[in-house]
């Protein structure tokens, strides 16, 4: 049985197609669960195949009721900018899972973290998803943590002003390597390994794409894909922070993705020392521009 969280959500709802997929190829039976805040939000397929558990991952009970036999589990910690701790929120997460991992014997688990371990320090959500890694790792679980670095579909949120302005704007440096992946990605190789039940042991799983382009180098890829001039405009973190706040976010959000944006820039962990992994994250920039950016920025 596999059991998918955050089915509704960017990388989850790509994990649920590409599963339902592989089961739909396989056809032996596997029971597939899904925990949902809003169930109305699945496709047809998605209900009609999967058990749908209503409510938060974070809630012991529904996790526990959703994980009753499972054998994998497709881990996600949402994002919440307006949490009043970030380290709070993701021990909030991880902490139930841990217990239902304890007590009802889940085999393995497949989780959305970060690359930077070892590296990373005060890094806001960064940080509070290696120390979910570790956290779930000592339980004992059979445990891979899927690592990105940068990922591609954060521009996305800059689609209205790539159309308005021709600006998007990065809290790192202009003319520094940013390495990349698309969520389609993280999701293919999700999808692999929970439908895989002969992997055992604790391990990092990197996700780098094939680029090793600068903000800069990727406003050019831009330009050419748009077919318009695009410019990147360096932010400071004290100004990703205050923009955070304006979009709503908490004093301890918004000082999060700062201190994120502050380590990304100095420590170097998505920088041009990662070495790309095609066999998990084989999506060029260009390409992902052309099939997922441009339609949002030319709408």
């Amino acid at each position: 049985m596999i059991v998918i969280t955050t089915p509704t959500g960017g990388i989850g709802r790509q994990v649920l197609d590409n599963v339902l997929d592989a089961l739909g190829a396989r056809d032996d039976g596997t029971a597939l669960r899904v925990v949902a805040r809003d169930p109305g939000r699945l496709t047809a397929r998605a209900r009609e195949r999967a058990e749908v558990f209503q409510g938060s991952h974070a809630d012991p009970e529904v996790l526990g009721a959703a994980c009753e036999g499972a054998d994998q589990v497709f881990w996600l910690v949402p994002p919440a900018p307006g949490a009043d701790s970030v380290e709070g929120h993701f021990r909030d997460f991880t902490l139930p899972l841990c217990e239902v991992i304890a007590r009802q014997g889940v085999a393995r688990v497949v989780a959305v973290s970060s690359l930077g371990r070892g590296v990373a320090k005060d890094a806001g959500p960064i940080s509070a998803s290696l120390a979910m890694d570790d956290r779930i790792a000592a339980t004992g679980v059979h445990y891979r943590a899927l690592c990105p670095p940068f990922l591609m579909e954060n521009l996305l949120g800059q689609a209205a002003a790539l159309r308005s302005t021709g600006e998007f704007r990065m809290a790192c440096a202009a003319d520094r390597v940013l390495r990349t992946c698309a969520t389609a990605d993280i999701a293919a190789t999700a999808a692999r390994l929970l439908v895989d039940d002969s992997w055992t042991g604790r391990a990092d799983v990197p996700l780098v794409g094939p680029d090793t382009l600068t903000p800069a180098g990727m406003a050019e890829t831009l330009s050419e894909v748009l077919g318009r001039p695009v410019r990147v405009r360096e932010t400071t973190p004290e100004e990703y922070r205050a923009s955070a706040l304006r979009f709503g976010a908490s004093e301890a959000g918004a000082q999060g993705l700062a201190d994120m944006a502050a380590a990304m820039d100095t420590q170097g962990f998505y920088g041009a020392a990662e070495p790309s992994t095609p066999d998990t994250a084989p999506t060029g920039f260009r390409r992902w521009c052309e099939e997922v950016l441009r339609p949002a920025a030319l709408a």
